[in-house]
């Protein structure tokens, strides 16, 4: 279990915080794009990126010449967020509606990775991450395109896990109200591969993209 801390205490809806490794793992795992949020020169600002996990650390990486990476790269900490919305929860009552979702809040201390073994093994797992079995097959970095790639990890240490799952929880006074109630779920799902018209062979659909899933 990780500590409660103050920035980790779910006050609101307290009973759907998780603060267990295996939750949080399990949702850093399936996801494949995090918020960062940061204060430059005073300034909030928040950027989307890619992300993989290795071990107790996020990682994530960008050009030497990102703003967003250049700033985060000095230490400062910050929040860094991954969620899913996996239904519409519709009520009775258009006060009682919701959604089900799985949520991850880590706040950490970004760290330049400087090792040239952690940065390969990071940049191998964030492809795997993408879609696993990939690194194997393609061109993987070579020098230049090293130098010209920062990463950066957060330790998983201040983090916490928020879930909401289930049905409407309506008021029992709205519950014979004549109007359907339940939940749509919603999902990430692939579609049909489209080869790049610049492929200069014939080259069968890999396995591991004809079968994704997430």
């Amino acid at each position: 279990m990780y500590p409660i801390t103050k920035n980790t205490k779910i006050s609101r809806s307290a009973k759907r915080g998780l603060y267990d490794q295996e939750t949080i793992y399990k949702i850093l795992d399936e996801g494949l794009f995090c918020h960062i949020a940061y204060v430059h020169e005073g300034q909030p600002m928040m950027i989307p990126t890619g992300y993989c996990r290795m071990g107790n650390k996020l990682y994530i990486h960008g050009s030497v010449g990102s703003h967003f990476m250049r700033n985060i790269a000095d230490g400062r900490c910050v929040c860094l967020t991954v969620s899913f919305l996996d239904g519409l929860v519709l009520a009775r009552s258009a006060f009682s509606h919701s959604v089900n979702y799985r949520s991850v809040v880590l706040f950490s201390a970004a760290t330049l990775v400087t090792d040239e073994q952690e940065r390969w093994d990071a940049l191998e797992a964030f492809t795997n991450q993408v879609i696993p079995g990939r690194w194997e097959e393609v061109r993987q970095p070579n020098t230049k395109e090293m130098k010209a790639t920062m990463v950066i990890s957060f330790v998983i240490e201040e983090v916490s896990a928020k879930v909401r799952t289930g049905n409407p929880n309506d008021d029992e006074e709205d519950l014979e109200w004549p109007v359907w109630a339940g939940v749509l779920p919603l999902s990430q799902q692939p579609h049909t591969p489209i080869p790049d018209p610049k492929m200069v062979q014939e080259i069968p659909v890999p396995h591991y993209v004809l079968n994704y899933k997430r």
